[in-house]
């Protein structure tokens, strides 16, 4: 691996990793004159947010590429090919996708390394309270954004967390300083989580546990726990689980948006989420303006800018998933909406609208570009419903399934759960929640459960029969060939790797 400094508008952004250990010389603010004041510190912090926003991470490949290999969508006939490998599990360790992915993540890694890495001298240099109050906020939210770029790592390239074997299972490379020589070996997957945990605690112990506001465009408290939740619901530490949820839901800081509740004449809380993005549900999400924002996510389930007339999908909503929406789920109608599509055999069917796109952006003819909301007050619901299960406190589940579920359903929504049914009725509902979010792939791998999908009309035959058994080598990503083959590697390769 390498970190490369770049000419950018601001130091920040020229701060990555990538596959060998040299550093580039070029046209850069000297390494050791890039956190100089309070303004360098916050621009590098800003940068670190602005590569989550690209289209490799939350605004594309990292948000889509898990659910798309799974079993939520099916690739239409005439489709452009983008990610169609990955849907057809002909993944291999060059896959440009894969490699974005994973450079991306590691891109933002280096960018919080050097910032951690600097900002001792700096705080050391500081004499007003207010400017070191403001610092060690933008500290917290650096080491949140670590963890989190740490987590996606972990949960894309590694075996799920099995606590009796986590310390013999491949972890990833862990870097965490962007000085001096950096790792050429895969720590063990305990090693990976347990720095991701580590983070998690400098972040509480920096950012204000009063400043939780909802629909944050930065980290806050209320960030560090959610993520907190979802890391240890992976790692089976089902206590973690439901302390961290619990501080996130019992706080007051956010609710779920309901769909009984208007934001206006013609929209529901509900739909507001989905088409402006906004929400008192938003734990955390990257913001969007007219000038900076990330890809169009949504392209590849409408395609309709190719004539704005039809819409050219490359996927399509597997009948499968769609069947597990129940009358009166207002999700249903938020995700999804029958369209006519331009292709020569004119399918005409459900298409994924969740990412049409926001309608400021839409007043200005940008498309498909939806503001990544990473951590919802929903999937800590979810979280604790599950941790609960694994406790065996089924009663506690079906409340909290139940109080999502009120929000979402016109009327009704009433569930519960047993010892025999509760992750079959848990993954349903994850599956109708969190449409596209990204989790499916990580939900069957650590389920330890296969897929098989079913063909459908004008849709490719080849991968939509698709079956997968529980534990296939390819529910984990392969480590890209080129980290691999790099000079001084010794980076070992997963079971996918080919």
């Amino acid at each position: 691996m390498k970190y490369i400094l770049k000419t950018t508008l601001i130091l920040a952004a020229a701060l990555t990793l990538g596959s060998c250990l040299e550093k580039v010389p070029g046209d850069y603010i000297p390494i050791d004159k890039g956190m100089q004041n309070l303004t360098d510190a916050e621009q590098i912090v800003n940068g670190i947010y602005n590569t989550f926003k690209g289209g490799s991470l939350y605004s594309g490949r990292l948000t889509v590429c898990p659910d798309i290999q799974a079993d939520l969508v099916h690739a239409v006939q005439g489709n452009s090919n983008t990610y169609v490998n990955l849907w057809q599990w002909d993944i291999r360790s060059d896959n440009m996708d894969i490699e974005a992915v994973y450079s991306s993540l590691y891109d933002a890694i280096g960018q919080c390394n050097y910032y951690l890495d600097m900002v001792g001298p700096l705080k050391e240099s500081l004499t007003d309270d207010t400017q070191i109050l403001q610092l060690d906020a933008l500290t917290g939210e650096t080491y949140f954004c670590r963890a989190l770029a740490y987590s996606e790592l972990i949960k894309l390239f590694c075996k799920a967390y099995e606590p009796q074997t986590a310390a013999d299972e491949l972890g990833v490379v862990l870097a965490t300083s962007y000085f001096g020589a950096k790792p050429s070996k895969r720590a063990s997957l305990k090693e990976s989580y347990a720095l991701v945990l580590s983070d998690l605690q400098m972040a509480e112990q920096l950012l204000d546990p009063e400043d939780n506001s909802f629909d944050a465009v930065y980290a806050k408290n209320g960030a560090v726990h959610a993520l907190w939740a979802r890391v240890a619901l992976y790692m089976q530490d089902w206590d973690a689980a439901i302390e961290h949820s619990t501080k996130v839901i019992g706080s007051g800081d956010y609710r779920l948006a309901d769909c009984h509740s208007n934001y206006s004449s013609t929209q529901t809380l509900l739909q507001y989420l989905w088409t402006n993005d906004a929400s008192y549900e938003n734990i955390f999400k990257l913001g969007y303006t007219s000038t900076s924002y990330g890809s169009a996510i949504g392209s590849v389930f409408l395609g309709f800018t190719r004539d704005y007339y039809y819409y050219y999908p490359d996927f399509v909503p597997s009948q499968t998933a769609l069947n597990l929406y129940q009358s009166g789920d207002q999700r249903y109608n938020c995700y999804f909406a029958t369209g006519q599509t331009g292709y020569s055999h004119k399918l005409n069917c459900p298409l994924l609208v969740k990412y049409f796109g926001n309608q400021a952006l839409i007043a200005l003819k940008i498309y498909h570009v939806s503001m990544p909301k990473i951590l919802r007050l929903a999937e800590q619901y979810l979280i604790r419903a599950e941790a609960y299960c694994r406790k065996g406190s089924f009663s506690k589940a079906s409340t909290d399934l139940t109080t999502l579920r009120k929000t979402r359903f016109s009327n009704g929504g009433n569930i519960s759960v047993s010892e025999s049914d509760w992750l079959d009725v848990i993954s349903d509902e994850r599956v109708r929640e969190l449409y596209m979010e990204g989790f499916r792939l990580q939900d069957l791998k650590r389920w330890h459960k296969g897929f098989e999908r079913s063909a459908q009309s004008s849709c490719v035959e080849d991968g939509g029969t698709l079956k997968v058994s529980a534990d296939d080598p390819l529910f984990v990503w392969p480590i890209p060939r080129n980290e691999i083959e790099a000079p001084g590697s010794e980076i070992q390769p997963n079971e996918s790797n080919r």
